[in-house]
């Protein structure tokens, strides 16, 4: 005698509109924070590496490579505001480049 077995779906409503409020708010809050971004002023930013690796190859391949708990990353030949826009850019999906 077969078993019968009920599939049931969970679907989260307006899921992608909370994820980018969660994102919003990850980055005003460093509490989670697990990496730091450095440029040439000295200008430093938390960030989260699951953020950071999620949206670029580039930080995905030196967070893979670099397991220290707490990785700083200096980001040689940008200047602060090039460094908020990148940053900014990863978290919200746009950012103000002047």
């Amino acid at each position: 005698m077969a078993i019968k077995t009920e599939k049931i779906l969970f679907k989260w409503a307006d899921y992608q509109n909370n994820i980018v409020s969660c994102l919003e708010e990850l980055q005003k809050d460093s509490d989670f924070s697990d990496v730091t971004l450095v440029c040439e002023e000295a200008h430093q930013i938390e960030a989260h590496r699951i953020i950071l690796s999620a949206c670029s190859p580039f930080f995905r391949s030196i967070l893979k490579k670099n397991k220290h708990p707490h990785p700083m990353i200096y980001m040689r030949g940008l200047k602060a505001r090039d460094l908020v826009a990148v940053v900014d850019f990863l978290y919200y999906g746009e950012a103000n480049i002047y």
